[in-house]
């Protein structure tokens, strides 16, 4: 059996919040571009 204080990933003890924040922006950013395209703010 393994050794249950081994962890078979990686754990550094935070999150990565700059990744989620940046893809998180993102998404965001690409929402408000379809809903300017959607109310005619922005006419391609």
């Amino acid at each position: 059996m393994a050794d249950s204080k081994q962890m078979p990933v990686p754990q550094s003890g935070t999150p990565p919040y700059s990744f989620r924040l940046f893809w998180g922006a993102v998404l965001l950013a690409g929402n408000v571009l379809v809903a300017s395209f959607y109310f005619k703010i922005i006419n391609p």
